[in-house]
């Protein structure tokens, strides 16, 4: 395996399981207060959805000439990553509330048991599963077709989110609990960056420009953002804390 094809695949992994333990998370909450059988019906169908739009995509984005297609793909990374980096900043300051799993799923589970029962397929089962996949899942569909589009291996691509999905719902099962240690948020400042750069990298070649020793420029890019995201951390934190000891 190249360079290039590990940090396609590092990189799409990592995105993918962050959104995977999310969706894990709320089909665990309703299949286990209402109906299994439902539930995985809702992850079932959500999956073939995302699964016939990766291949229908996929396919068409790799014919776009590549200056285009990295001029496209690098301005839809920036826009998800600074997002990520934003959230991920954000909590890491103080200034937001971690995302916290065990809440997450106690709030489904709650709502779970205030909806009214259902007979055959139960339909708020099948919904909320089918929801909760298809939302986040459209994110892991959009991860792997830039990524694997912009890299001419969607399959690859498409195997490095599987591989995540399948290791983090084993990891829940085993655990049979919300994955509430997974270390999410730091997991998004990462993806947050590893987006973000490759936006920036993809998105200048797309315009034109030329990096410094090519590919070889992604590390040093990388590091620059992580270590302004950490510039702003710390700020954000003074910020902060001035905020708490002002008297009111």
């Amino acid at each position: 395996m190249s360079g290039g094809q590990a940090s396609l695949a590092i990189s799409v992994f990592l995105a993918c399981a962050v959104e995977a333990v999310e969706a894990f998370t709320i089909v665990l909450a309703v299949g286990s207060t209402r109906r299994w059988s439902s539930a995985l019906l809702g992850v079932a169908a959500a999956t073939l959805v995302l699964a016939c739009l990766i291949a229908a995509l996929g396919p068409a984005l790799t014919v776009l000439p590549i200056g285009v297609l990295r001029v496209v793909i690098g301005g839809l990374l920036l826009v998800f990553g600074l997002q990520w980096l934003r959230k991920a900043i954000l909590r890491a300051a103080g200034a937001k509330a971690l995302h916290d799993e065990t809440a997450a799923f106690e709030r489904e589970s709650a709502a779970a048991r205030a909806a009214g029962p259902g007979d055959g397929v139960d339909s708020y089962s099948f919904a909320i599963s089918f929801k909760a996949v298809l939302l986040e899942g459209l994110e892991v569909a959009f991860i792997v077709l830039t990524f694997g589009a912009n890299q001419h291996d969607v399959p690859l691509a498409a195997l490095a989110a599987a591989a995540a999905v399948v290791v983090v719902t084993i990891a829940g099962l085993a655990a049979r609990a919300p994955l509430a240690r997974v270390p999410e948020n730091s997991m998004k400042m990462v993806v947050g960056v590893l987006l973000t750069t490759f936006g920036i990298f993809w998105g200048a070649e797309g315009a034109g420009a030329s990096w410094p020793g090519g590919e070889a420029a992604l590390p040093a890019l990388g590091l620059l953002i992580l270590a302004a995201s950490w510039l702003m951390v710390r700020e954000l934190r003074r910020d902060v804390s001035a905020a708490v000891l002002e008297p009111s």
